[in-house]
């Protein structure tokens, strides 16, 4: 494995990007879930899918090369603001945002899958994910991206903290509204930088996994911030070098490691309260 990473630029490429996605992904996933907004992950990784197939048909059309990560982009922050205004039409019912633009999503990736003669390898690649599909180009992107989301999280954190817990004393503090909507832009982002190493279809587990594990363990924001962040990267390292060795696609693995250490977080949970709970009857 060393030696492949030496050797061979697209896999040194593949592991800094997943060591990237698995540190943004679960750090913007905590706010994610605190806000019980899990599902909006789910939402806009088929609006990018509807990006990338429009991305693969304009390169089929006109016979140029067009970057599908710059077009996927594109859509999820589309989707992202329309979820948001959404949520702003629908007051009382604001989940209807999600299964919405989810819906508009998958149709427009459908039509547009069809009209570019469906699927081919590197749309396959960004479904489920896959080690050798990250270019230099991808790298830098991707790069840039976990650079914006750490400096939002790290400049706007109080602000987020507020909203996340308890968004009605966030408004009556008059949080800038513009807050909401950069927060959704950002977990599009995240969610462009990450499909390319999970795929489309499993980068929502990616953001929500790690933290549903970090929740069973922690006591504080910061732990399970801490937590989320050091699953999310156990889980990409250890499923990209199993990808390699067994020559499987590295979404699914990095998706059944991070459901390993839920199992297993919840089962440490549930020992130590057993114990404490045979430690008070004794008492």
């Amino acid at each position: 494995m060393i030696q492949a990473l030496m050797d061979y630029e697209f896999i040194r490429y593949s592991f800094i990007s997943g060591i990237i996605a698995g540190f943004i992904a679960p750090l913007i996933g905590t706010f994610i879930v605190i806000r019980r907004l899990s599902l909006i992950a789910d939402a806009l990784s088929h609006v990018t899918l509807g990006g990338i197939a429009f991305g693969v048909y304009l390169s089929s059309v006109f016979a140029v090369t067009i970057n599908p990560l710059i077009t996927g982009i594109i859509f999820s922050i589309l989707g992202a603001l329309g979820i948001e205004r959404l949520r702003n039409v629908y007051k009382h019912y604001q989940e209807l945002a999600i299964p919405i633009i989810m819906s508009l999503g998958i149709a427009v990736g459908i039509v547009f899958l069809s009209l570019a003669n469906g699927f081919n390898q590197d749309l396959f690649g960004y479904l489920f994910g896959s080690i050798s599909a990250v270019s230099f180009n991808d790298l830098v992107l991707i790069s840039v991206i976990g650079v914006i989301v750490v400096s939002f999280i790290f400049l706007l954190y109080k602000e987020l903290f507020m909203v996340s817990f308890d968004e009605e004393y966030a408004n009556v503090m008059k949080i800038n509204k513009w807050i909401y909507i950069a927060f959704i832009i950002v977990v599009a982002l995240v969610i462009s930088a990450s499909m390319r190493i999970v795929g489309i279809l499993l980068v929502s587990a990616l953001m929500t996994l790690p933290v549903a594990s970090a929740m069973r363990i922690t006591s504080s924001f910061r732990q399970l911030m801490t937590a989320s962040v050091i699953f999310g990267e156990i889980s990409v390292i250890t499923g990209l070098i199993l990808s390699f060795y067994l020559n499987i696609s590295p979404g699914g693995t990095i998706v059944l490691i991070s459901i390993l250490i839920l199992l297993g977080t919840i089962l440490f949970n549930q020992l130590g309260v057993n114990r404490n709970g045979r430690r008070a009857q004794e008492v």
